[in-house]
């Protein structure tokens, strides 16, 4: 049995089966399409008239048809099983629905096979010996090959990049990409790069995926499934489609559907088994891109113009929950300016229960719907919940540097803040204050050192528009930051001056940070043994609060190494050095600051002499982290290594 979504290509590929499987079969083969069966009028579709009515299709192909065929089911289905007996058949059985449709239709002898198609996974037929296949859409690969074949390599080659786009925006499924060929084919003047601007934006998609003047469309591949399902599945799948990602657990789906868990569980269940949603190997679902577009083509005519928002509402408020408590698992005592005690205090903690997941890994994992959710929610102008999301997610991002992505959710968090309402503007204002800091972290490793300073400069006005003590130090410390790099001379009295603001708010974790980044502006000002000082008071701060901060105080051993090295204390500074790697890689999963230190060890064992495969080790594992997070500093790296190669 050969099960998978609409348009697949199950019955195409069980019909090249049979075709090259002729000589196995020199009885005959017979085909029978249960669809068309359905399509009869209700007299033919009464309960068990399509089995009988295929039964009898099958028998008037056998020999002995003229000796008539009896009417009732029980007697054809004996009949066949007795013609069948000393035959050698296949038969093709498409667009089977239920298991009776098969087990009525299995011959009795010895070497006969039936192979059947299935938009639904239909387990039941494994008691009947049946083997289950799941068939899955191309892969870039096989996209391409298909492309090829229907318009030709050169064309395909000519437009390498653009077909590449069409095999992703098709998801892989061959009939979204047999319409699109045959749309090129019709029309001279389209070209791939033309289509795939047309289909790039989804609103538009589906309706793209359409031959013109005829039925023949990705929507009425899939009309039929949709069709079959009740109406609370087929209402969870109107709702999904809204979903702002194509990949959820059951929590996102009752949440969507505004249901409880269990019955979401189960609705998904009824869709999984119709092929219109995956199960994956990690517990959550995920739905085809087209399979989604069809799903919300059917909310948009189907459900009441509010739920759309409405819906963005609970999934997003679901997803701040989640990510907030996320955040505090990571680090309790991190300054954050949302103020959330009220909407998490009767809230339910994955990562407070003993085998909950873990903080890091959940954002990680959940990393593209939480940005597609802070899309949509900005979209749908809903700031209160945007910019506190943002400020929460940005937790992964300290520890697993995604350049690009932690980018992304700072602007949004700013657009939101900025768009508060004047009821919510003094914490909107500190808000956009603390993002724009923010900010300026992924921009200045991008490379993007103007910019980073424009923020910067906002978010020091801002956060002394707000009045808020800690946020203009927090705004202090980052802009010391980037003064390291453009403004050396000054940043040693911009972290002065954090430091002393976040003293005077009694913010203790703030005052060791900027006591750590003083630090190391003093060690690149000369002053090596003040700087050596500063950094151990940062570390001791660190390593004595309530909840120890093991990855800043690996950070302080890190920066300790580097004045050890500018003392000259090489054994001590290598020492510091291993030691910080280990706590930052192993403990902490700080990667970016893992590479970082990485970088200095190898600097300090390459000036040492004599430890040649220390320093290759460490550029080595430092341009693998850079190169997982976009940092352009992999290229600098690589042609380094390459130089200690030759």
């Amino acid at each position: 049995m050969l099960d998978g979504l609409p348009g697949v290509g199950k019955t195409t590929m069980a019909w090249r089966w049979a075709d090259i499987s002729r000589e196995r079969f020199p009885d005959g083969q017979l085909y029978v399409d249960f669809a068309a069966l359905r399509d009869q009028p209700a007299a033919v579709t009464s309960p068990g008239a399509d089995v009988s009515e295929a039964l009898a299709m099958c028998l008037r192909s056998l020999p002995g048809s003229g000796e008539g065929i009896p009417s009732s089911l029980a007697e054809r289905t004996n009949l066949f099983r007795s013609r069948s007996a000393n035959l050698r058949i296949l038969l093709v059985l498409d667009d089977v629905n239920q298991p009776a449709q098969v087990r009525a239709l299995i011959p009795k002898g010895a070497g006969s096979a039936v192979l059947v198609t299935s938009r639904g996974r239909l387990g039941e037929l494994a008691m009947n010996g049946a083997r289950l296949i799941s068939v899955k859409p191309l892969d870039a690969h096989g996209g391409l090959e298909l492309l090829k074949d229907r318009c030709g390599a050169g064309a395909v080659e000519a437009e390498a990049e653009a077909a590449k786009r069409l095999v992703a925006l098709c998801d892989g499924l061959p009939v979204a990409l047999q319409i699109v060929a045959a749309r090129l084919l019709a029309d001279d003047r389209l070209t791939m790069t033309g289509l795939v601007a047309e289909l790039d934006d989804e609103a538009v998609r589906l309706a793209g995926m359409a031959l013109e003047g005829e039925e023949f469309s990705v929507s009425a591949v899939l009309g039929p499934s949709y069709r079959l399902l009740a109406p609370d599945a087929a209402r969870l799948y109107r709702l999904l489609g809204w979903l702002p990602t194509g990949t959820f657990d059951a929590g996102v789906a009752a949440v969507a559907a505004d249901i409880d868990t269990r019955s979401a569980k189960r609705l998904l269940g009824v869709l999984a088994k119709a092929s219109l949603v995956d199960l994956m190997g990690d517990g959550r679902y995920r739905m085809h891109d087209l399979v989604r577009l069809h799903a919300r083509e059917r909310a948009a005519e189907e459900e009441p113009g509010s739920e759309h928002a409405a819906l963005t509402e609970r999934v997003g408020t679901h997803y701040l929950v989640l990510t907030a408590f996320a955040d505090r698992a990571v680090r309790e005592d991190r300054l954050r300016v949302a103020g959330l005690s009220a909407l998490l205090r009767d809230a339910d903690n994955p990562f407070a229960v003993a085998d909950g997941p873990s903080p890091l890994e959940w954002m990680d994992t959940e990393r593209p719907a939480i940005l597609a959710v802070l899309r949509t929610a900005v979209g749908h102008r809903l700031h209160t919940l945007a910019w506190p999301l943002a400020e929460a997610f940005t937790a992964l991002f300290l520890h697993r540097r995604y350049l690009g992505a932690w980018k992304e959710s700072l602007e949004l968090g700013v657009e939101a803040a900025a768009a508060s309402t004047a009821e919510e503007i003094e914490r909107a204002t500190a808000a956009e204050a603390r993002l724009r800091s923010l900010l300026s972290r992924p921009l200045l490793d991008l490379g993007e050192h103007d910019r980073a300073g424009a923020e910067l400069e906002r978010a020091a006005a801002l956060a002394e528009a707000a009045g808020d003590l800690v946020v203009r130090a927090s705004a202090l410390e980052f802009l010391g930051r980037y003064r390291d790099l453009h403004e050396p001379s000054r940043s040693v009295e911009t972290y002065q001056l954090s430091l002393e603001l976040n003293e005077r708010a009694g913010e203790t974790r703030g005052a060791a940070i900027a006591a750590f980044f003083l630090g190391c502006a003093q060690d690149a000002r000369g002053d090596h043994l003040e700087a050596m000082a500063t950094l151990r008071r940062a570390r001791e701060k660190f390593t004595a609060r309530e909840e120890p901060d093991r990855r800043m105080a690996a950070r302080a051993s890190a920066a300790i190494g580097v004045v050890h090295d500018h003392l000259g204390e090489t054994e001590e500074a290598i020492g510091e050095l291993r030691e910080a790697i280990r706590v930052l890689g192993e403990e902490v999963g700080a990667t970016h600051y893992e590479a970082k230190a990485r970088e200095h060890l190898a600097d300090v064992a390459e000036r040492a002499g004599g430890h040649e495969e220390l320093v290759r080790e460490n550029l080595r594992r430092a341009i693998e982290i850079h190169e997982a997070t976009g940092n352009l500093r992999a290229e600098r790296l690589r042609r380094r290594l390459a130089d200690l190669d030759h």
